[in-house]
């Protein structure tokens, strides 16, 4: 079993090839790629160390995102399941609607600092093209934003803000024509334009340094919980913390503070869509986007399409670091169907004032069926990550109804 480091962040815990655990991540990419790569992994040691930089940072978290997200306990829901305390911790409140407004925002600082003008990025749900696009206006960037024509018509809201924000929406009508094209077609505009573009994956995805700035930028959620539990608690209580899996940006930020404690003390669950979830089923070992993760492969050894109602969790890989805290025994994964999702969904807006978009739906569908099981004085602690707005045509579709 693969031993994780303490007191080492999980980003630094790779071997000078970027791999974690002789067996995830890597850097496998084009030739044109690598000087770039290289590049801005010297660029982000600098400017992660760099007092004027993390300044900068908290800034624009502070007084451009809203500062601390809401931290609160479900009354309605836990009387109602009668046995955990559930409480959320609701990044969704944030500028943006969604943790990618965090390393969508750190992506357009770097590239500031890096001098170049043009930014292009990845998106599924459409969350981190929105924010991406934000940020880019913000800081006066060119954007382009690649996403799939299936993830375009089913997320509308999100492509309408990020056309109007400036943004130019690529549409890619390759393969499954959801998040996994929009990477690839992304990433290879990215090597024709390098000299002038930055390139920011949306997810904690792809070569080694892509991932690590993702995930260092969503860690502030788990920085924000942490004092928000000593706070109601007077200390960090046991707990189970509870976040949906897609590539896994989302659960490594709301994760990263914990990831040292014991797990009986802190347990880390992750919940993946159940037809897109090569950690929670018997997946291998593949390389996908730059980088060996847990992927879903057909009979050939193919990389397989994967189906979801949720567009940010239609994707066929995860996370080398969730590979690395998979095998390590750190954190546990499991999948919720659609159906599961729909119905977390409906039993949480009828009781509680939150309205979570499809993918944290997943998470919420483990905390009702964990919860019953459990005693009074457990906790349950879910990221709610992302707003419900941008698949309310879903949600009609499938509910027959959206709530006010």
């Amino acid at each position: 079993m693969i031993k994780l480091k303490k007191k080492t962040p999980i980003i630094d815990q790779h071997d000078k090839f970027g791999f974690y655990g002789n067996k995830f991540g890597g850097n496998y990419c084009a030739e044109t790629m690598r000087k770039p790569i290289e590049d801005l992994s010297k660029l982000f040691e600098k400017l992660r160390k760099d007092r004027k930089f993390l300044k900068k940072r908290d800034h624009y978290f502070k007084h451009y995102l809203g500062g601390e997200t809401p931290f609160f306990k479900l009354e309605n829901l836990t009387r109602y399941l009668g046995g955990a305390q559930i409480w959320c911790k609701d990044v969704s409140a944030i500028n943006g609607d969604a943790h990618k407004a965090y390393h969508a925002t750190v992506n357009a600082l770097i590239c500031k600092e890096s001098g170049k003008r043009y930014i292009a990025g990845d998106t599924g749900a459409g969350m981190f093209g929105k924010n991406l696009a934000m940020a880019a206006k913000k800081m006066n960037l060119k954007c382009k934003i690649f996403m799939g024509t299936k993830d375009i018509s089913r997320q509308a809201p999100n492509v309408k803000f990020m056309r109007d924000a400036g943004a130019e929406v690529v549409p890619v009508n390759s393969g499954s024509k959801t998040l996994v094209d929009a990477v690839s077609e992304c990433m290879r505009h990215y090597v024709s334009n390098c000299d002038n573009t930055h390139l920011a994956v949306g997810s904690a995805i792809g070569c080694n340094i892509f991932l690590k700035i993702c995930a260092w930028s969503t860690s502030q959620i788990s920085r924000e919980l942490k004092k928000q539990l000593i706070l109601e608690f007077g200390e960090i209580p046991k707990l189970k913390l509870i976040n949906v899996i897609g590539g896994g940006s989302s659960a490594l930020g709301f994760w990263n503070e914990f990831i040292d404690y014991d797990k009986k003390h802190v347990e880390l669950i992750g919940v993946e869509a159940k037809y897109a979830a090569p950690l929670s089923t018997n997946a291998k070992v593949a390389i996908l986007h730059g980088a060996a993760q847990y992927c879903l492969t057909d009979k050939e050894g193919q990389i397989a399409e994967t189906r979801s109602l949720s567009a940010g969790l239609d994707y066929p890989g995860s996370s080398p670091l969730h590979g690395l805290l998979k095998d390590s025994g750190r954190a546990r994964y499991t999948n919720a169907s659609d159906k599961d999702a729909l119905a977390a969904f409906k039993l949480i807006t009828k009781l509680e004032d939150i309205r979570p978009s499809l993918e944290p739906a997943h998470a919420w569908s483990e905390c009702i069926r964990l919860a019953p099981k459990l005693k009074k004085s457990d906790v349950l602690v879910v990221n709610n990550c992302g707003k419900g707005y941008k698949d309310k045509k879903i949600y009609i579709e499938e509910l027959g109804y959206y709530p006010k």
